[in-house]
């Protein structure tokens, strides 16, 4: 089944009980039982929800996975991933990394002992010299989050299965139209789905994805236990969001390419990071790994002024300031003091998340209006 017809067919069944083409909003936290002693799937919620349930077998689908888990934000499947770790493990991670993610593991999972090392991903070699006996899993975000960078998934995984580590991958920016990290070797796919999957902005859920049933249990153990489980009435909007999802980023490629285009011959701008740009120090890679670049991007302004920055976003207004992404609007947002404030100034400022660095995430409105309302933003500085 191609890509199209998955993300409206694939692992989605008529409701068994009434035929309802889209699964009902199953808005219960309990069932009633038919015996004491005989099992059955739906007891309570927190366990199985058969809304819930329609949306992780659609998420499995979609990224070429086998076990599909919903969570009430991606910052819960996050959590869920670390916790399949121990006092003492290490973990390496990209050094150019979603605010959220980096305070999450620095800040909560520095106090049980889990240790962390942020690193240059740009070349795969780069994790094997951090490896050591206590290494027991590697986090990619690919592209990176705000910076654009590309991570050779495939070369990471050669090397987590060489040593016997878990690889995670975050696949929020891309989603899976663009690219299926267990193709490529991946062991966990995890997603925000607040962003491209739900796609509309009114919904917040995590995902993960993966194929072993092994480690499929042990996540769906701690899904349980710790019950940072999705509701029903999200699990529908993001099931209902996943059915437009080719569409949707098919037009925000599209619009990111020629938003990339047009800042990067603008006489203000000093850089745009986008890997769709042959000069992008990984573009090789994201040929390889991708079906095409996403619509997102980020830019600076020459002279690096904070002030010029906030008076471009200040006076956008088709691109709505605001924080997260993927939705169908357009959103700009200031990294540095918005996703990646919770990241120390000089840490962030290495891999180049600098004052004036602004992000978009560009929607599918009509480029021209998108264009237009930038450059008179520009022109104000």
């Amino acid at each position: 089944m191609k890509f199209n017809t998955k993300v409206i067919h694939g692992c989605q069944t008529p409701d068994p009980s009434t035929g309802a083409v889209m699964p009902p909003i199953y808005q219960t936290s309990t069932y009633a039982k038919k015996s004491l002693e005989e099992h059955q799937e739906y007891e309570y919620s927190r366990t199985a929800n058969p809304t819930r349930n329609a949306l992780e077998k659609a998420l499995a689908s979609i990224e070429n996975g086998t076990y599909g888990l919903t969570f009430g934000s991606g910052m819960a499947a996050i959590d869920t991933v670390i916790k399949l770790l121990s006092p003492g493990d290490e973990v390496i991670s990209t050094n150019d990394l979603y605010g959220g993610s980096y305070r999450l593991f620095t800040n909560i999972y520095k106090n049980y002992g889990i240790i962390f090392h942020f690193i240059n991903m740009d070349s795969a070699s780069e994790v094997s010299k951090i490896i050591n006996k206590k290494t027991k899993m590697i986090w990619v975000e690919t592209p990176t989050n705000p910076m654009l960078n590309i991570i050779d998934i495939e070369a990471v995984s050669r090397i987590s299965k060489k040593h016997h580590l878990l690889l995670v991958v975050d696949n929020t920016f891309a989603s899976p139209y663009l690219q299926t990290p267990i193709d490529l070797g991946a062991d966990i796919v995890m997603h925000s789905a607040t962003k491209y999957l739900g796609g509309h902005s009114d919904v917040v859920l995590g995902g993960l994805i993966v194929k072993d049933k092994e480690l499929a249990d042990k996540l769906y153990f701690i899904q349980n236990a710790s019950g940072a489980i999705s509701g029903p009435m999200d699990s529908f909007l993001v099931l209902r969001g996943i059915k437009t999802l080719h569409l949707r980023m098919q037009r925000h490629c599209e619009n990111g390419k020629a938003i990339a285009e047009f800042l990067v011959n603008h006489p203000k701008i000093d850089k745009v990071y986008w890997p769709g740009f042959k000069n992008h120090p990984n573009y090789k890679i994201a040929i390889k790994q991708m079906r095409d670049f996403g619509g997102m991007l980020s830019f600076t302004i020459k002279g690096n002024q904070y002030k010029d920055a906030v008076k471009i976003l200040e006076n956008l207004r088709i691109f709505t300031l605001a924080e997260s992404l993927g939705g169908v609007e357009s959103l700009c947002g200031h990294p540095a003091s918005m996703s990646h404030a919770s990241i120390p100034k000089k840490e962030r400022e290495k891999t180049g998340v600098v004052d004036s660095l602004i992000r978009l995430s560009v929607g599918i409105e009509d480029f021209e209006d998108l264009k237009k309302d930038l450059n008179n933003a520009l022109s104000l500085i």
